[in-house]
């Protein structure tokens, strides 16, 4: 990625994961689970975080809608997809409509960090 592209990506209001994404950091997370536990551990994250409220869940879609009631006030999809059997992918996307002097990008990556890690201790990862 070229500076100038690196200067801009700083000053953007969403960050989001995918399996092939240009940052490692933010490349999907898949895990040796079922769906149904990866879901709940991924609510449960949510629901557990005092700065998180959850406002939507749709099992069907595998999505959780949270609105984080503190800095950086930003709002969070995760999608949780069942790959194949005992391997499933989660993603986040996480927005904000706050603007930042130093850019809110490097934040809301932070953000997303956290969750993965946070999951990552509560379930077993498994090869892409």
């Amino acid at each position: 990625m070229s500076k100038k592209q690196s200067i801009f990506l700083r000053f953007q209001k969403n960050c989001e994961t995918s399996d092939d994404h240009f940052d490692n950091q933010l490349k999907s997370h898949y895990y040796k689970s079922s769906f149904d536990k990866v879901f709940t551990a991924a609510q449960e994250l949510f629901e557990k975080n005092p700065n998180m409220k959850v406002n939507s869940t749709s099992k069907d879609r595998g999505e959780i809608a949270v609105s984080m009631t503190n800095s950086p006030h930003a709002f969070i999809v995760a999608t949780v997809i069942q790959v194949r059997p005992f391997q499933t992918a989660v993603d986040f996307m996480v927005s904000s409509e706050k603007f930042s002097i130093i850019g809110l990008y490097p934040t809301l990556k932070k953000v997303i960090l956290q969750l993965y890690s946070e999951l990552d201790k509560q379930l077993p990862k498994a090869e892409k």
